[in-house]
């Protein structure tokens, strides 16, 4: 824990301390919004300052230099049985992490737009993401392992996630509303 500290304890900081930059964004934003007669102006503007600052800390951490080469792991699976395999905290680390890192995004997207509102819509646009974000680490000589692994778990979070919002965008979409 205390490693995990030293190596993000200052994107922790970061992250606490953007909070009630998020909550006056939310505000100023509906406030913005509803004045330009949009729909949903509360729940569109908390949905995309959640988005961002949900994702942004962990594209942070995954963005950071690291000591060593940059690596390349495009056999599937192969990087998530390894961590698996190995000590539970460091497992439990780098898999919930990566369910986490577009886990806000992928819940918030269908809350945002009912456009995005399918499970495969929100997986394509993880998968992207997430895509991006590997290819970044390699392109960039961050000392990183780039693996389809990532893409894999990243994906499958902000899919999990879509699913746990699905009761705050479902009905909009059986209601046959779309906002802007």
């Amino acid at each position: 824990m205390h490693q995990a500290w030293q190596l993000w304890g200052n994107i922790v900081i970061a992250t606490f301390v953007a909070i009630p930059v998020a909550v006056v964004a939310v505000h100023l934003l509906a406030r913005h919004r509803a004045r330009k007669g949009h729909p949903f102006p509360v729940r569109t503007a908390l949905a995309d300052v959640v988005a961002v600052t949900g994702t942004a800390p962990w594209i942070w951490m995954i963005l950071t230099p690291r000591a060593g080469d940059s690596e390349v792991s495009l056999l599937p699976l192969v990087d998530l049985w390894a961590t698996v395999q190995g000590p539970a905290q460091a497992a439990f680390v780098q898999v919930g992490g990566n369910l986490l890192v577009f886990a806000a995004l992928g819940g918030m997207l269908p809350v945002r737009s009912p456009r995005l509102a399918s499970l495969a819509r929100i997986a394509a646009v993880a998968a992207g993401a997430s895509l991006t974000v590997e290819i970044l680490q390699y392109v960039l000589h961050l000392g990183r392992v780039s693996s389809v692994d990532d893409v894999i778990v990243n994906t499958a979070g902000a899919v999990l996630a879509a699913t746990a919002t699905r009761r705050w965008w479902a009905d909009r979409i059986a209601a046959g509303i779309v906002p802007r």
